[in-house]
């Protein structure tokens, strides 16, 4: 969340207009300018890839695909092409905040739609959006905006469909960053106008940290999809959007392949198989004997302080090698064991995701009236595992630790 004093600075430029001043684009031009810099730089010393500027066709792996860089969207650019459509974001959670504030600064003429005097309408005026120029009811905001840019959460997009959809009328366009409601149309009943394009950037991360990466001069990588196409430009129009709202750059994908990818991954690696495995992994170590401290230091510590870094930064072959010899010829050996366990497990939980099974249980319980209390109570009871409780004190001794 931004500071008192940027928030102050945020509100006063708000205020004086709906649209960043000349003076403001010209300072962010330069900025943009030398972070796009930068990326050429980095980019002269890859070997050429081919394609035309910032679009390149790259192999991965033995499987061409093609990635849209920032690098084809500078500053000048990007406000050209948008400078006479008004974003009208709807709903203000983590992506809204992230995506919103992003293309604001970029010099894009945003504004935001949630429910008046509700919790996100008092975090957008935290952020400085002003009510009456830049921040407005949802239904005033859509009647306002060319790009609809709806981030509201999964429950609430089939909730507020009936009212939202008659406001998509044509010439407008239609902004998703998840494939869900879309893709389970005979669940959340969300079916976007025939006559409208339908577009969609999945930032893969949170909206924190599409925020974070921007305001560092990076950029998350994201997704770019097409489910409708009216007016021959909603590709065009997707990547930039996606640049836009802070992306580094883009693959291509579907909505039908994102949204299950994304809620395989949660559910899997991401999220519900790691917490799985550390869990039993230290319940497997205090049970022979072994202390807290020592339990979640060889399950949570070295993982997320050590191994795992060096994963994301060089690859798996490299942690191995960083490793000590042991311990690489244990996991060497270990690794299509739990291979062999789990890929069950996995095809199982990818046929949920592609048949509904999960979608319909994330309807039902997000759709709940008492759904803030029993999410509360669940998360009360991760945070009272032994493990969650000794990793507070070890994280403790961290040199750049910081009281929560």
């Amino acid at each position: 969340m931004a500071s008192p004093l940027t928030r102050s600075t945020l509100r006063a430029l708000a205020r004086h207009s709906t649209r960043v001043s000349s003076a403001l684009k010209q300072t962010q031009n330069a900025s943009y300018s030398a972070l796009a810099r930068a990326v050429a730089n980095k980019s002269a010393q890859r070997p050429i890839a081919k394609g035309t500027r910032g679009v390149k066709t790259l192999d991965f792996a033995g499987t061409k695909e093609v990635v849209y860089e920032r690098s084809d969207w500078p500053l000048a650019k990007l406000q050209d092409y948008f400078k006479n459509d008004v974003l009208a974001l709807i709903g203000y959670g983590s992506q809204g905040h992230g995506q919103g504030l992003n293309a604001r600064d970029n010099g894009l003429n945003v504004i935001v739609g949630v429910r008046k005097d509700g919790e996100s309408w008092r975090q957008a005026l935290e952020d400085g959006w002003v009510p009456g120029e830049t921040l407005f009811p949802i239904e005033e905001a859509i009647n306002k905006g060319t790009i609809i840019m709806n981030l509201l959460s999964d429950a609430a997009q089939s909730a507020t469909w009936p009212t939202i959809a008659p406001l998509i009328t044509k010439g407008k366009t239609l902004y998703f960053s998840h494939g869900f409601s879309v893709v389970y149309k005979e669940d959340t009943k969300v079916i976007p106008p025939s006559d409208v394009d339908v577009i969609l950037v999945a930032p893969k991360g949170s909206g924190r940290t599409v925020r974070t990466l921007f305001k560092e001069g990076r950029g998350i990588n994201s997704s770019v999809a097409v489910f409708q196409d009216v007016t021959g430009k909603a590709k065009e129009r997707a990547i930039a959007i996606g640049v836009a709202i802070g992306s580094g750059y883009m693959y291509d994908t579907t909505f039908e392949k994102e949204v299950y990818s994304d809620l395989y991954g949660e559910r899997g690696v991401l999220m519900g198989a790691i917490q799985g495995l550390f869990l039993a992994q230290y319940q497997v170590l205090r049970k022979n004997g072994h202390t807290p401290s020592e339990a979640f230091n060889e399950t949570v510590e070295e993982a997320t302080q050590s191994l795992y870094p060096l994963i994301g930064q060089y690859g798996m072959d490299y942690m191995y090698n960083a490793c000590s010899t042991t311990a690489r010829r244990g996991a060497l050996d270990w690794a299509p064991i739990f291979e062999k366990a789990n890929v069950p497990i996995f095809e199982q939980l990818y046929e949920s995701v592609k048949n509904g099974t999960e979608t319909r249980k994330s309807l039902e319980f997000n759709g709940r009236s008492t759904y803030r209390q029993d999410l509360a109570k669940e998360l009360a009871e991760i945070d009272s595992q032994e493990i969650w409780r000794a990793g507070k004190v070890v994280r403790s001794l961290r040199p750049d630790y910081k009281p929560e």
